[in-house]
């Protein structure tokens, strides 16, 4: 089995998606990119968390022929690929549909920097995107048109795209802007939010990228 390893990470990776209230049903995907082969293992299509093993997660190449896998590839797997063709430096996807960071996308919104939970982690406002129907690589290319320097994006009325130098690193981007999500939304209801300044977001982003943890 190739990209075994990959294969296996990734199993661990989704079950994370419903263990921090992303998905719901199959709704959902990631995929990770192998720097060395550029080939990229990605989620079946409409394959339930549960069931998902190793040898179920398909192994596609960077324009999309099946190299390895039994099942249909996510219907995503054109927009992920459009990325890693577009950001060598990316080797993993996350796409959500997570509730919170949704309905933000839901009325075309982006979050800009209220929270010092956010400048650490994206060190800037998370931009909403433009609408683009599922099926082929548009919602990837307005992935990487509006991303900018977060490596999470907003998709209007669809849902939410993150990226990293790892799948493990783009799940995190994920459960990040849906907790810095909920709690805007809920900051909103009491009031308006200060935005942080520029030169706070940026002091906080660098400490939290050179300083923080071990």
């Amino acid at each position: 089995m190739i990209l075994e390893a990959i294969r296996r990470e990734l199993v661990d990776l989704h079950d994370e998606l419903p263990r921090n209230g992303l998905v719901v049903w199959t709704g959902g995907n990631i995929s990770a990119r192998d720097p060395e082969t550029n080939l990229v293992a990605i989620k079946p299509s409409g394959v339930r968390y549960g069931e998902l093993t190793p040898e179920r997660m398909v192994v596609v190449d960077l324009d999309g022929r099946v190299v390895e896998g039994d099942l249909k590839p996510s219907s995503d797997t054109s927009s992920h690929l459009y990325v890693y063709r577009h950001r060598p430096d990316v080797n993993g996807v996350v796409h959500t549909h997570s509730r919170y960071a949704t309905a933000f996308a839901a009325v075309g919104r982006s979050i800009p920097v209220h929270l010092t939970a956010q400048a650490d982690e994206f060190g800037c406002e998370i931009p909403c995107a433009g609408f683009a129907v599922i099926g082929d690589y548009s919602i990837g290319r307005l992935v990487v048109e509006g991303i900018g320097d977060s490596t999470a994006i907003l998709l209007k009325s669809h849902g939410v795209f993150t990226i990293g130098g790892s799948a493990r690193a783009a799940v995190k981007s994920a459960v990040m802007v849906e907790d810095i999500a909920a709690t805007v939304f809920i900051a909103l209801q009491l009031g308006t939010p200060d935005v942080l300044p520029d030169d706070a977001v940026a002091r906080l982003h660098r400490r939290y990228t050179t300083v923080y943890g071990q």
